[in-house]
């Protein structure tokens, strides 16, 4: 699991990055509660995925039950950061109503996983039927925060359709990478759909060396 610091190195300064970004969201809940949050990014390959799911750890480690589902409906990843098959996840739960819910558990208390599953043809059809609301509240009733891995805002019109049903939105950008531009325009997009959006998480961002020796082995 290379991209899941928070399990690989808890006590590295990206896993503390990442329990600060889980801080900043439950003080931003303190006003307007947070129980359902989409993770996506303006474009592909800007950490979008590997951000959601390090998120999802800590807030599963610090008590919270949580579900982490793969809305990415195009390009999934969840089921292998995590490992997982992934015959069954969410697309099976929005076509079978009476088949029983996918959650798969992993090596962390408190936090369950939602793959995929088969890829439709579609996923902008489902994300706006009265079965994915249905999905949404049968989640929420089984944990206190579920989490979304979904598409590039610019790439596809998914993440608006799924967004506008959920409580708020986390934009990732990555350092070096993200053009300001494609920033830009994904924000105005979602603005335009009145979606909430509590903030943007950076990713690949150079460490900081000042803070070694306060992260590094104690002697």
């Amino acid at each position: 699991m290379p991209n899941l610091i928070t399990l690989k190195d808890p006590r590295s300064p990206a896993a503390e990055a990442f329990r600060t970004l889980r801080t900043n969201i439950l003080f931003a809940a303190l006003d307007k509660p947070i129980h359902t949050l989409i993770v996506t990014s303006p474009a592909p390959d800007e950490g979008k995925s590997a951000t959601v799911a390090n998120l999802a750890v800590t807030m599963a480690q610090a008590g919270h039950t949580t579900i982490l589902v793969d809305a990415d409906l195009r390009r999934p990843s969840q089921h292998t950061l995590w490992s997982l098959p992934n015959e069954n996840g969410l697309t099976s739960l929005m076509l079978d109503e009476s088949g029983p819910l996918p959650l798969q558990n992993v090596k962390v208390d408190n936090l369950s996983v939602l793959t995929s599953g088969p890829l439709p043809n579609n996923p902008a059809d489902l994300f706006s039927t009265r079965r994915m609301d249905e999905v949404l509240a049968l989640l929420q009733s089984q944990a206190e925060y579920v989490l979304f891995d979904a598409p590039p805002v610019l790439a596809v019109t998914d993440t608006p359709l799924l967004a506008s049903k959920l409580d708020a939105l986390l934009l990732v950008i990555k350092a070096g990478t993200t053009r300001r531009d494609h920033a830009q325009r994904a924000k105005e997009i979602l603005q335009r759909a009145n979606i909430r959006i509590i903030g943007v998480a950076l990713s690949n961002a150079p460490r900081d060396s000042s803070m070694n020796s306060y992260y590094g082995p104690k002697r």
